[in-house]
Order: structure tokens, then sequence, then C-alpha cells
């Protein structure tokens, strides 16, 4: 849940989607109008669009492979969201304080066939609407963005743009030129409103792009898109980054690459046990994961090479990412059995 101030908590909830995805000019076999959208991996293949690539593609040592139909990367191959932290060393004083917070819990994944987060991904030439940030305009990138229609968006938690009951968060990708654009309490009346928003160049590394101390479509001023677990990553056979979650209380604090912190209502800043946002752990190697396959596989793998980040306020270790009709819910399902004591924190 997004909190920017600690006067301010958001509830999420997760409420059936049923979202349309239209075509994307040329791309692939899911063509259609060039105004239209598809979300990424949303069944079947989807090839780039026509309006060319700029994002690295899968094919050289040390690139990332490409977002789904976008042809773009998630960031650049050193970016911290990729980075390989299974040799880190163990942070053996935050490791025990995050036990104590949490406690006897398991991990929960936020997502599934019909709820999560999903993604946009629009052509080069779609238009440039106007935004109006009605909460947090002062740590908003200025609009336009290529925002899709509301006959054809997919906006998180609700079939009709036109409402808002959660975090309903707007993520889209455009391809060609590789930028990433996210909105947070999003809603469309008489044009689009958020309560904040950001942009990213996904050519490019991630930390730096926003200004410190600013939030983002996230609390932490992350990029939501970069810990998202993608069905066409899990299709491709890996995930390739960290993975974003959420904890209720969380230090007045941040480290590399959070950009601003969140204390929610209800949560003493004081609590020597609530981390900063940016916080990243990983699933212990010594976890036996062998009765776990397909998918949930592909995610124990994930948390063991690149871990969690600490993203939000939310429930205590709720992890997300794309909503997609394409995710095995038997499978997913099937990490629920593993405790919060499982896992560990990576030394910053």
């Amino acid at each position: 849940m997004k909190s920017p101030t600690p006067t301010l908590k958001w509830i999420r909830v997760a409420l059936l989607a049923a979202a349309t995805a239209a075509g994307c000019g040329s791309s692939g076999d899911q063509g259609g109008g060039a105004g239209g959208t598809t979300s990424v991996g949303s069944g079947g293949t989807t090839g780039t669009g026509s309006g060319g690539t700029t994002g690295t593609g899968s094919g050289g040592a040390g690139m990332m492979p490409p977002v789904g139909s976008s042809g773009c990367s998630t960031f650049t191959a050193d970016d911290l969201w990729n980075k390989d932290v299974s040799g880190s060393a163990v942070d053996t004083t935050w490791t025990p304080k995050l036990q104590a917070l949490v406690g006897a819990i398991k991990i929960h994944p936020d997502f599934g066939s019909d709820f999560g987060i999903p993604i946009n991904v629009v052509p080069q030439s779609q238009a440039l609407v106007p935004v109006t940030f009605d909460t947090y305009a002062d740590e908003s990138d200025p609009g336009p963005y290529p925002f899709p229609a509301p006959a054809s968006v997919q906006l998180e938690g609700t079939a009709d743009p036109t409402k808002c009951d959660g975090d309903c968060h707007l993520l889209t990708v455009q391809q060609g030129t590789c930028q990433l654009y996210e909105g947070y309490g999003c809603h469309y009346a008489a044009g689009w409103h958020c309560a904040n928003g950001s942009k990213w160049d996904l050519t490019k590394k991630s930390y730096g792009q926003r200004t410190s101390g600013w939030t983002s479509a996230d609390a932490a001023g992350l990029p939501i898109y970069a810990g998202l677990a993608r069905y066409d990553e899990a299709m491709a056979g890996a995930i390739t980054h960290a993975i974003r979650f959420t904890l209720k209380c969380t230090h007045g604090s941040f480290i590399a690459p959070a950009t601003h912190e969140a204390v929610p209502g209800g949560c003493a800043d004081t609590d020597p046990n609530a981390p900063p946002m940016g916080l990243r752990i990983r699933l212990k190697a010594s976890y036996d994961d062998s009765k776990l396959t397909g998918q949930a596989k592909l995610f124990t793998q994930a948390f063991k090479k690149f871990g969690l980040m600490l993203a939000d306020n939310g429930s205590n270790f709720f992890f997300q990412s794309e909503q997609n009709a394409g995710w095995s819910d038997d499978d997913i399902n099937g990490l629920k059995a593993i405790p919060a004591s499982a896992f560990e924190v990576v030394a910053p």
C-alpha cells in the first residue's frame, strides 16, 4: 500500500479485474489498432511492435531479457534490481530484527490469474495525454503520459477506470522509446487523475532517476514495474531480478535504491525492528524447495538468487507480481508454505 506520509495509510483491495487487451499495431499475433494496448505476456506470443526497439535484447552476454512485447530491457544489467545477491553477506543485525517484527508468518503471493498489478504496453505512436496529480504533485514527474484510453486500459484492482478503491496503480511501458510511466491512485474523470506519477527510462540505471526524498507510484520511490515477476519471464524459464514485497511497519529512513521513507499510521517511527525502505532479503540457500514445481520453483530460485526488495507498506511478507490469466494459481499457492523465518536480510 502506498503511504507517502506518516499521516496517510492506504488499504489494498484485491478485486477481480476483467480487463481487456486490445492490439498493439503489428506486434505479433495479437495485432490490432495502433492505438490499443496489450498486456505483457497475456497469453500467446506477442512480438515486438512496429515502433522499433531501443532496449537491450536477450541475445548478448550480460544483457537482460526483453520485457514481453515491448522489446525493452528492465533497466541495465548492472542495476541493483538485477543484481545477483546469492553470494552477498548476511546482515546479522537486521535478520533477527525482521523476524521479531513479523513473527511466525508465511510469505504470501499477492497476485494470481485474476488479480495483481497489470502492465499496459503501448506503441510509440500512443497519444500523450494530460495527467492531473491530485495529492503529491510536487513529487511527480509532470505529464503528458501515454496512458491508454479508459476503454482499453488495465488498472489495478478494478475493471471500471472511473472508480478507484485501493492503490489503483497504472503502469504503462511505451514501445520504441522504452519509457516507463507509473501512476498511483489513478482514475479517469474527464481525463486521467492520479495521486502522483513517475517516469523511468528502462534503458538506463534506475537509481539516480528519482530525486532523493521523493516518493513515486511506490512509497519507497522505486519503480513498481521492476519488482513485478511477469508471466513472459515465467514462460522464458527464469525470473532474473528482485521482487517487491511489503511490510506493515517501516522506519522513517531508506537505503539505495529507495529514495523515500513512509511510516504508516499505527506504526511507531521509533520501533527498533521496523526496517528502512529498500531493505533486501533473500530465501536461504538451505531452504528445501524440492517439493515445489513449475512456476513456484521459478520464484524460489529467484528468491535465492535475486531476493526481494522492500518497496511499500502493506501486509507483512506479501509479494506482488503481474496480473495475468496465465499464472497457475495451484503452483503459486504452494509458495504460501514458506515461513518468513526461511528468509535472511542481505547486507546493503
